[in-house]
């Protein structure tokens, strides 16, 4: 049977039209920001997100990247280690080669084998534990934040030199990325011969830690390190002070997150923790500085411009060799970055060679003032 002319042209018209939108589908290069969307831990999410989003924002802008624009998709692990392994399959199966994130060590953990395995590119500009590399042979997994086993000795060392505690209790959450950083911080301070009276876990997420509180009491510790996030830093330091406990406590970048405000109350002020240096103070950043705030964004926070850092790293491997994450994953490996946070290069498990943790104060108006 003969097709009439005008079904013959219909059809040749949504074959045309079904090719443009698959070849518009195409022109696209798509990056995956794992991040907790919902839990406890939001506003880490909401770090990377600015942090990514002006970075594609300003590749778009200057044309996108070899002729494609640049899209974003949001894929919510909540920050937990079950999570991890179902978000990384919904990257696989929606075929997208590229992710900034995971923003937790635990998820990131989980996650890391199933995006190395299916060949896709993982830069996460805040998972810091060395379980995420270390033995691992990852080919695809990368990060644009330093380690535990930088960022302890970095607070060890200012405990050692600055506070010079006569006895001091270590705590974590006994999770991945706490007691990580926690066991860094235990282990340099007994090399240098500092009395760590306590090394004990708590549990995430409970209310009440006044059993604890009272072993710090009765163990007469003049100092504390919490390896954690910010709830449970935020409870301590409220508790400690209602049961008259009054010593300084410090803890890693996990706790730096203006929620603690509301948990600790007066109690924040003076709270010691260690970050990425503040990268947004750098006169060479100066354009994308502007670029965060005509946003409304925070370019200060802990993880903006690792998050920016990251998602540049990405674009320029793929302007570099094309968009094809086996290619972008062995540029990563053998080249080096000019970024917001400086010159980056990666060893063979994916770490950066050298980052800057410094150490900061916390105010009760939420405000941070670097330690001298």
């Amino acid at each position: 049977m003969t097709t009439p002319f005008r079904l013959k042209t219909l059809t040749a018209a949504v074959g045309v039209g079904a090719m443009l939108m698959l070849s518009s589908a195409h022109a696209q290069i798509k990056i995956a920001m794992v991040i907790p969307a919902t839990g406890a831990l939001t506003q880490y999410g909401d770090m990377i997100k600015e942090g990514v989003l002006t970075a594609v924002e300003m590749a778009n802008a200057a044309g996108g990247v070899n002729g494609k624009k640049v899209e974003t998709v949001v894929v919510d692990d909540a920050c937990e280690p079950k999570q991890g392994p179902v978000a990384a399959n919904r990257v696989v199966n929606d075929k997208i080669r590229y992710v900034v994130g995971p923003v937790c060590s635990g998820a990131a953990i989980a996650a890391a084998p199933i995006y190395n395995n299916e060949g896709v590119v993982m830069v996460t500009p805040s998972a810091t534990s060395p379980n995420l590399t270390d033995g691992k042979n990852f080919h695809f997994i990368f990060r644009t934040i330093g380690r535990d086993d930088q960022q302890g000795p970095s607070a060890a060392k200012f405990i050692i030199e600055k506070i010079k505690p006569k006895k001091v209790a270590v705590l974590h959450d006994k999770q991945s990325y706490g007691q990580g950083i926690a066991s860094a911080v235990r282990d340099d301070l007994k090399k240098a011969n500092v009395a760590v009276a306590l090394f004990e876990g708590i549990n995430a997420g409970d209310s009440d830690y006044s059993a604890v509180i009272t072993k710090l009491k009765s163990a007469g510790v003049d100092f504390v390190y919490y390896g954690g996030y910010h709830p449970e830093m935020g409870l301590l330091l409220r508790q400690a002070g209602e049961q008259g406990l009054k010593v300084k406590m410090m803890g890693p970048e996990g706790v730096g997150n203006p929620e603690i405000n509301a948990i600790a109350g007066p109690a924040v002020e003076g709270m010691l923790l260690t970050l990425p240096a503040d990268f947004s103070t750098n006169p060479k950043n100066a354009a994308i500085v502007k670029a965060f705030k005509d946003k409304k964004r925070d370019p200060s926070g802990a993880f903006q411009l690792t998050a920016y850092a990251a998602t540049q790293v990405i674009l320029d491997s793929v302007k570099a060799v094309g968009d094809d994450a086996k290619k972008v994953a062995d540029h990563l490996h053998k080249s080096s970055f000019e970024t917001p946070i400086g010159s980056v290069g990666w060893d063979k498990k994916g770490d950066l060679k050298s980052f800057e943790f410094q150490v900061f104060e916390w105010h009760k108006d939420g405000s941070k003032s670097l330690v001298k």
